[in-house]
This record gives C-alpha cells, sequence and structure tokens, in this order.
C-alpha cells in the first residue's frame, strides 16, 4: 500500500515568483506548478496532498507564532499521514528545523524539511530534486524524525545550518554526520536516531515567546555594553565564544555581568563560532570562568539548535536549574557530550 504524503508549503523562494520588487511568494500557485511535474505522477512516488499555509511567508520574517502555526498543522493531520514534507525558505530553515524537533514529543514520522535557492518558475531550479527526493525518503520507512534534505544531503534537523548563501550545497551538519546521500541512488548511511521520545505518544508542545539573545564575541568587544542586554527579562543567552569556549582575558568583566543575569533568572549556553568542534568549558582558563559565572555548555550544539532548545525548555516550564541541566543532555539528537 502506497504511503501518504503531505505537503506544506510555507512559503519560501521554492514558490516564489518575479515582482516589481524582487522575488516574492505567491499564493495558490505553488500547486498549480506542482501538477505540471511528471515525476510527482510515477509509480514510485507516494500518494501526496498539498497545504498551503496562508500567509505565506519569506523565510527571514518566520518567527516563534510560525513554528507553532507549523507544528499546529502538523499535528492536526498526523494520524492522517505516513510522513510530512514541509517547503521553507533556506534563510532560517534550520533554525525551523530545531524547533520542531523539539516541539514534535514522541514523533514516529517523518519530517522532512525542504526548499530551493533558485524558484521552481526558473530554468536550472534545483527545487525539483529537492521536492521528488524529499517526498522519496519521506515514504521509504527508514526515518522518523525531524530532518532537513538540501542538494543529495539528507540531515538531521536540529544538527543543519547553512553554509551558502548562493550555493545549491546550501546546508550541512559539521557535527554529525549525514543521515543519507542522494546520487544515482538515495544511500542510507549508518544511523542513531534519537532514543529519547521511544514509546511516548505523539504531542506538540507549543512554543512561548520568551526574550532570547544570541551575543557574540569578538576582539577587542567592550563588556560593559553587554550590561544594558543582560537584563531580568532576557530569559536565554547564547554566548558565541571562541574555539572551545574561550573569550578574550579581558572578559573578567564579562563574568559579574553573567553571573548577574544567572541570578536574575537567565540561562546562558556557551555555544562556538566554529562550525565543526565542540565547547570544552575549563579546557582553557578563560572557559573556567564562565562555568563559575553560572555558564552551561552548549557542547557541539549549532547556534540554531541551542536557540530552540531554550525556547522549548522555558516553554515547559522548567525551573532555571532544570533548563541548566537539560541544556547539557542530548535530548534530540542535537549534542553529543
Amino acid at each position: 500500500m502506497k504511503k501518504h504524503i503531505c505537503i506544506i508549503h510555507t512559503g519560501g523562494t521554492i514558490g516564489m515568483v518575479k515582482s516589481s520588487h524582487g522575488y516574492q511568494p505567491k499564493e495558490k500557485y505553488l500547486e498549480i506548478v506542482l501538477d505540471t511535474i511528471s515525476d510527482l505522477k510515477s509509480t514510485e512516488m507516494p500518494k501526496i496532498s498539498f497545504y498551503e499555509m496562508s500567509p505565506l511567508l519569506d523565510s527571514s520574517d518566520m518567527a516563534v507564532d510560525d513554528w507553532n502555526r507549523i507544528g499546529e498543522e502538523i499535528a492536526k493531520r498526523y494520524d492522517t499521514y505516513d510522513g510530512f514534507v514541509v517547503l521553507h525558505g533556506t534563510d532560517t530553515m534550520a533554525y525551523t528545523a530545531a524547533a520542531l524537533s523539539f516541539m514534535l514529543e514522541g514523533l514516529n514520522k517523518p519530517v522532512i524539511l525542504t526548499g530551493s535557492q533558485i524558484p521552481l518558475c526558473e530554468i536550472r531550479s534545483d527545487g525539483q530534486d529537492n521536492l521528488v527526493t524529499s517526498l522519496l525518503i519521506a515514504s521509504s520507512g527508514k526515518i522518523n524524525e525531524v530532518c532537513l534534505y538540501f542538494g543529495g544531503r539528507l540531515l538531521r534537523g536540529n544538527r543543519a545550518t547553512k553554509m551558502s548563501a548562493d550555493g545549491l550545497l546550501a546546508f550541512d551538519s559539521p557535527n554529525c554526520p549525514r543521515i543519507a546521500e542522494a546520487g544515482i541512488s538515495i544511500r542510507y548511511l549508518p544511523y542513531n536516531p534519537p532514543k529519547t521520545d521511544t514509546g511516548c505518544a505523539f504531542s506538540l508542545c507549543k512554543l512561548k515567546n520568551v526574550p532570547i539573545g544570541v551575543l557574540k564575541i569578538f576582539p577587542g568587544i567592550s563588556f560593559p555594553i553587554f550590561d544594558t542586554l543582560m537584563t531580568e527579562k532576557l530569559k536565554g543567552i547564547v554566548l558565541e565564544t571562541f574555539g572551545a569556549g574561550n573569550i578574550p582575558g579581558e572578559g573578567h568583566s564579562l563574568l559579574p555581568i553573567i553571573e548577574r543575569a544567572f541570578n536574575a533568572g537567565s540561562v546562558v549556553t556557551v555555544c562556538s563560532q566554529c562550525p565543526q568542534g565542540t565547547v570544552t568549558l575549563g579546557a582553557y582558563a578563560t572557559s573556567s570562568a564562565l562555568t563559575e559565572a553560572g555558564a552551561v555548555s552548549g557542547y557541539d550544539m549549532t547556534t540554531e539548535a541551542a536557540v530552540a532548545k531554550l525556547y522549548y525548555l522555558f516553554s515547559k516550564g522548567y525551573s532555571k536549574e532544570e533548563i541548566k541541566e537539560k541544556m547539557e543532555e542530548n535530548l534530540r539528537g542535537e549534542l553529543t557530550k
């Protein structure tokens, strides 16, 4: 019996058309275009249903409320379909993939995010292959988590990051092996799915729009400016540090700021600016001080995953201490300790 896959169109380049102001989403356009693609009518393809969200969004406009809307559309159709392909713009696709990986609790079906760098209406569009392959993967029975497929690479959703603004190989997961690669055939690689939710009933955890900030350390930074940003209103902070979690030696002025933020209820998570590798707090003296000030390690999480995870844990209503503990736990395959 054929699998039944639901395509959820949120917007993004794949369904955009030219306008006097550049490319922009056009409602009720993409479904018409998909009907002209012969590959989608092949006997090898699953049964397909199409749903278009309204309004369509450029992914740079995506926010927490939009993640909740996408999650709701998946949740209300969860028992009807065997899997989902979410069409999404590339700019924030990795953020949405990470968010959905936490929001969709007890997920036991594939949710594949994809899109394109070139609109389907243009010659050389990469959208058709990305969509067709995503549908085949979603109906394969081999994947039961949130993934991102793009340019021949199937990646864990909360490990993916956008690597190129204009290349067709736009995404990769530097700290996690690819789940599959698509060439002449789709080759599934040795794979360790997240086990945390095994056996749990599916449910949707909607995210609360809690104040979260991302602060990037750079040479010569004036740390006192953090004092005005890191107030008691800022609940979660992702600190992008050098290397394995280091800050400049002059960063001693940052430490009391972090400590005050922590005491006021903020959770400070240390991530690395390096695409590959892990944060090891305590490996150097400059990173030990961050731990003493109350910061926690993000290990090898992407910034996208750390932000989404903070939203999720605060939305679950955990205490500050519980959130600190869970930020360092592997909940959905998002980090390696």
